[in-house]
């Protein structure tokens, strides 16, 4: 038989030869590449068996050379946005930073008129007025009903002796000194108590260092909680209870279940605590 017969005798052959060059190969299901468009066996018929010329031509883009974004108007300014910001007043096109009249000095900006200018400034003198005004102290009657509020509010928490009986008991919130880590503590006494007895109490309950008893230490004192007056050590407490009492200190107002009180540490011959506003109700 001949080389590269192309049939046998009178029949023809079917098929078609792998047309990678080193193969030739008759292939009765030859594969066309898509590439290229040449026939291949089933061995060559991948693109990288047969190293097809075609499939990795890279097709060549042009380089964009249009513009890379909208630019900021504003002078000096190299900020660029991915959308156009147009001012709707002067129509032209802004970074977000220069969007605003006030931020590209819009040439349509108009100032306030007088009438708005003059109501700014009213209300600003309304401000700094009310800021200049000293807060109001609470009358008898509003401490009366504040302490009515606190009083119910009170009643779930405080703690005290057990052993007082009901009808005695006077709930009192008691603000701690500073820097203690509790800020306050409603609590429940004896209306027949001193309130030198009161304030061993308050020591036990909050744990508080009671240096009473030592003649160079500070001393735990009470105070009113409103005026920042001392409340006497030998007096009772339903003395200061009671408006007009002879024991009432000057300036003290009426005590009341439900009331406030502040214990801190003080000088022997401290009778006034000059500033209330850093103890906290909360």
């Amino acid at each position: 038989m001949a080389d590269n017969a192309e049939d046998l005798g009178d029949v023809p052959l079917i098929g078609e030869h792998c047309e990678f060059p080193s193969c030739g190969q008759l292939d009765f299901l030859s594969f066309e590449c898509t590439s290229c468009s040449k026939k291949f066996c089933k061995n060559h018929k991948s693109e990288d068996a047969h190293s097809c010329t075609k499939c990795n031509v890279s097709v060549s883009h042009p380089e964009y050379t249009g513009p890379r974004g909208h630019h900021c108007t504003v002078q000096d300014c190299t900020n660029r946005e991915l959308t156009p910001i147009v001012c709707p007043h002067c129509h032209l096109n802004f970074c977000l930073s220069h969007r605003h009249q006030v931020d590209h000095d819009c040439p349509e900006l108009r100032p306030p008129s007088p009438k708005m200018a003059k109501t700014a400034e009213h209300v600003k003198q309304i401000v700094e007025s009310q800021k200049s005004k000293p807060v109001k102290k609470q009358g008898a009657k509003s401490r009366k009903t504040a302490a009515k509020v606190a009083l119910m509010k009170m009643k779930m928490k405080a703690v005290g002796d057990k052993g007082i009986p009901e009808t005695e008991k006077v709930y009192i919130q008691v603000l701690l000194p500073q820097g203690n880590a509790e800020k306050n503590c409603p609590m429940y006494f004896s209306k027949k108590w001193t309130i030198g007895r009161i304030v061993d109490k308050i020591a036990e309950i909050a744990k508080l260092k009671n240096d009473n008893n030592v003649a160079v230490a500070k001393k735990l004192r009470l105070f009113d909680a409103e005026e920042g007056v001392i409340l006497p050590m030998d007096a009772s407490l339903d003395s200061l209870m009671a408006p007009g009492h002879p024991e009432l200190t000057p300036g003290l107002p009426e005590l009341c279940s439900g009331s406030s009180v502040i214990i801190e540490y003080v000088d022997n011959d401290c009778s006034k605590l000059e500033d209330v506003t850093p103890y906290s109700m909360t």
